[in-house]
């Protein structure tokens, strides 16, 4: 799980689950049911860019003990720089041995590692900031959180942010009928394979209690398990 995620130009894990817990979010740990979430700050809509999260320098340790303890994060947490480098200049010697030549680098390392980055990381910033702006809130939540359909299949399902928030506990955000979660299904996966356990899967009795006036249940099937 954890390759993929600096293939894709990501902060630190440990870095990046410290941001989330700190916003109010549950973190990766959180959602395998390995800890519950900190209690939650108060919360206002996202009006500016998120580029200052990136940049903040505040240690992991308040937000992430758990996952500073663990091994293979913490493994892959201080290798950041050479991973890093690596994948951003891999696509860039595939291309230009490929082609055999300069341009052929340059292109490949202009889309595959520049573009890259920067196509998930402005995906991931539109997450928390259009999804607390525009967007269908069926759910009772204690922010502006709101469930964007646009960038459903570009994040993965995590612009379900009005059932995350609802839920934050919840290894699936495309909870309610005809949201896709790709997310969820490879969650579902590992879990399948051995590799993900104490998967915490949302509950259709809590969901109800959180339900909006006006808003039918309106599940979709394997609420509790994808299946």
């Amino acid at each position: 799980m954890l390759h993929p995620w600096r293939v894709q130009g990501r902060p630190r894990p440990a870095d990046h689950a410290r941001g989330g817990r700190e916003h109010g979010h549950a973190g990766p740990g959180d959602r395998l049911g390995r800890r519950p979430p900190p209690p939650p700050r108060l919360r206002r809509p996202r009006r500016r860019s998120a580029l200052p999260v990136v940049l903040r320098h505040h240690t992991a340790q308040r937000f992430a003990p758990d996952l500073l303890a663990d091994r293979d994060i913490a493994r892959v947490d201080r290798r950041f720089p050479a991973l890093t480098v690596l994948t951003l200049l891999a696509p860039a010697l595939i291309g230009g041995l490929a082609t055999m030549s300069w341009s052929g680098a340059v292109t490949v390392f202009f889309w595959a590692s520049l573009v890259r980055v920067a196509v998930l990381h402005h995906v991931t910033w539109s997450v928390n900031s259009l999804c607390h702006l525009i967007g269908d809130r069926p759910y009772a939540a204690r922010d502006k959180s709101a469930n964007f359909w646009p960038l459903a299949i570009a994040s993965m399902g995590e612009s379900w942010h009005n059932s995350h928030h609802a839920d934050p506990t919840g290894a699936r955000h495309g909870v309610r009928r005809g949201q896709l979660d790709i997310s969820a299904r490879i969650i579902w996966l590992f879990e399948k394979a051995g590799w993900a356990t104490d998967v915490r899967w949302p509950k259709p009795e809590r969901l109800a209690d959180k339900l909006n006036p006006g808003y039918a249940p309106g599940l979709g099937r394997g609420v509790r398990d994808p299946r």
